[in-house]
């Protein structure tokens, strides 16, 4: 089975960049985010 680096963006100031750009502190900010569903 192969592998694929996927990119992952994120939303930041107004823009998406993609998380490997982000420095090490923003990259463990995201880590610590907490994500939410909406059910319908």
């Amino acid at each position: 089975m192969k592998k694929t680096k996927c990119i992952v963006y994120t939303r930041v100031m107004g823009y998406h960049r993609p998380i490997d750009s982000f420095n090490i502190g923003k990259k463990a900010e995201h880590k610590e985010r907490k994500y939410f569903e909406f059910k319908k």
